[in-house]
């Protein structure tokens, strides 16, 4: 099993390959990507959160310190991943934070009331994104103390 692929920090869940490449270039600049895995649909961030189907292997108490996850993606969106996250005893604590285009209200209290931790909608530009995305970084795994469960 290669524990680097079944390890992440930070777990990246965005199917725009644009934005998740920006995503990850904004969090290399700061060392921030040295356990980074990104998966660009929900259906993977489950299996891979769940370690189940091609991360069968993987530890699943070995929980992402923080979960990047985009709302509006293919076969499970990120409500869907959220909801199933949150139910669940062995991963409800893992810190979610949505990064997403919508500023629709509906996304924003269902976020909340499913229990993301943070709603971030996606800066348009891209010097403003790629320092955002560092920021959310910086602050998840350097700043923010975790739950010991």
């Amino acid at each position: 099993m290669d524990k680097k692929r079944h390890h992440a920090e930070i777990l990246l869940v965005e199917d725009n390959e644009e934005d998740a490449a920006l995503a990850i270039r904004s969090l290399k600049q700061y060392n921030l990507v040295n356990d980074l895995v990104h998966l660009n649909d929900g259906a993977k961030a489950l299996d891979f959160i769940f370690a189940r189907g091609e991360y069968g292997g993987r530890d699943i108490d070995d929980t992402p310190r923080v979960i990047l996850l985009d709302l509006k993606m293919p076969k499970v969106d990120g409500m869907q991943v959220l909801k199933m996250i949150r139910q669940d005893e062995r991963t409800k604590l893992i810190p979610v934070v949505i990064m997403t285009s919508s500023r629709e209200d509906r996304d924003i209290v269902e976020s909340y009331k499913l229990g993301v931790n943070s709603y971030v909608v996606k800066p348009v530009e891209f010097e403003n994104f790629a320092k955002a995305v560092a920021e959310l970084g910086m602050y998840w795994l350097m700043l923010n103390q975790p739950s010991k469960k």
